[in-house]
């Protein structure tokens, strides 16, 4: 129903919302124009405040709950809302999952003009204490005399006021504040802009960037920071200066993650590329294996394979495994975890698999079955490569709905496959981040 009313930037009006956006903002109509309301849920009557104006819609705000949605939740963390890391904790986890799966069936038939047969059961797992890879501000604001560490302010260019973070593991998560007296007491504490939050099954690093040389006194306050709270700590200087591991004093610059249903133990950087939420990886992992039903006599293509995240596990069941990766240091990783768990039937090359591929000897091969785990912008440059390779079988793994669904009109429209299950996962709790695994087949190759 459109409402006629008069708008004030300053002032609050009372509305009723009637369905969500994508990103999880309340949709209601107001002089005709389609007004996002963030915090807002379906049936709800609320409060609202313009904050942005446009010539076809508005942004808005939510000032209060007049009448409260079933679907409304009390946020986990005290800084919702204000901390632009989470937007959806206001949602049970229900309903998030379904805006999740609204979004994805949405895009593959507004941009890929595809539906899938059969719709996969949402993956999720925890939902607090998920997150082990984090990028953290650091920023000692004059005007508060304090020292800030975590996430931006929502809508806002400025780090919020945290004392904790319900979503990163609580190792991390529950000592901000301790992290932030530690920088505060340091000689450099200016001169550090991020921290860089990574973890294994046991072992956590934190990588502290630093724009100036750092003194003997600072480092020595890390490395007993480092023997309190069991942390590696690293440090990394502006480039093209190397990264160094300053604590515990070992030659070992890895941390390490188990799929203990495949005995595998992967060896990683701390800045490599690794799933953030790695109880999710785990589910990941185990259906996209039932999604491609491998046989023995089956070769096997890993694109975007990174360190063997999916490579291994599928070297378990196929014949023959081949990952292809564009980050040279990412194969290298590959090939040692390969060798440490013992794994023979698998090669790896390095390509960048968004310019054209003409000479590279994996790509004259044929394959059964293809795996791939593109960017955020997806596998476009590859896909035109597929009638060659001869898969009847490719299951795709998605960080980006928009680009899932523009590939898989390629594929369905263009080379004549079928969607024949998608899904999401939900790598992200209460955020609006959408991942999702689709599977294709094809009959005649």
């Amino acid at each position: 129903m459109n409402q006629k009313v008069k708008l004030d930037k300053k002032e609050s009006t009372t509305t009723l919302i009637h369905t969500l956006s994508h990103d999880g903002r309340g949709i209601t109509t107001v002089n005709n124009k389609t007004t996002f309301v963030s915090g807002a849920l379906p049936q709800e009557e609320v409060t609202y405040k313009i904050t942005h104006r446009h010539s076809t819609y508005h942004q808005a705000e939510m000032v209060e709950v007049i009448q409260a949605s079933p679907q409304r939740v009390t946020p986990i963390c005290q800084h919702f809302g204000v901390c632009g890391g989470c937007s959806l904790q206001h949602m049970s986890t229900e309903t998030q999952l379904q805006l999740k799966q609204q979004t994805l069936l949405s895009q593959l038939k507004h941009f890929g003009q595809v539906e899938p047969e059969d719709i996969l059961p949402p993956l999720t797992a925890a939902d607090s204490g998920y997150r082990r890879k984090a990028r953290l501000g650091v920023k000692f604001v004059i005007k508060k005399n304090k020292l800030l560490i975590g996430f931006r302010e929502k809508s806002s260019r400025y780090l919020a006021d945290l004392q904790e973070c319900k979503v990163l593991h609580a190792a991390v998560g529950q000592r901000l504040t301790v992290l932030s007296a530690l920088i505060a007491s340091l000689e450099c504490y200016q001169d550090i802009p991020q921290i860089e939050v990574a973890m294994g099954d046991a072992d956590i690093a934190l990588v502290f960037r630093h724009m100036k040389s750092m003194t003997e006194a600072d480092k020595e306050k890390l490395i007993q920071f480092g023997k309190t709270y069991s942390f590696h700590i690293y440090l990394q200087p502006n480039p093209p200066a190397k990264i160094t591991k300053l604590w515990p004093q070992d030659t070992l610059d890895r941390l390490s993650y188990t799929l203990s249903a495949y005995q595998l133990t992967y060896l990683f950087h701390p800045l490599d590329f690794t799933q953030i939420n790695l109880e999710m990886n785990r589910l990941m992992i185990q259906q996209a294996l039932s999604l491609l039903d491998l046989k023995k006599e089956d070769h096997v293509l890993d694109l975007f394979c990174g360190i063997g995240n999916f490579t291994l596990p599928i070297a378990k069941y196929a014949h023959h495994v081949t990952g292809v990766e564009g980050e040279a240091e990412m194969i290298i990783r590959a090939h040692h975890n390969a060798s440490y768990n013992h794994i023979h039937n698998v090669d790896f090359h390095t390509a960048n698999l968004m310019e054209p591929l003409t000479n590279a000897a994996w790509i004259k091969r044929k394959y059964s079955t293809i795996l791939l785990d593109p960017p955020r912008t997806g596998a476009k440059e590859i896909l035109s490569h597929f009638p060659s390779l001869g898969a009847k079988k490719i299951v795709y793994v998605s960080c980006n709905p928009a680009t899932l669904a523009r590939d898989s009109g390629e594929l369905v429209h263009q080379y004549g496959y079928d969607l024949k299950k998608v899904g999401v996962i939900n790598m992200f709790p209460h955020t609006s981040h959408v991942e999702a695994m689709a599977l294709f087949t094809k009959e005649c190759v």
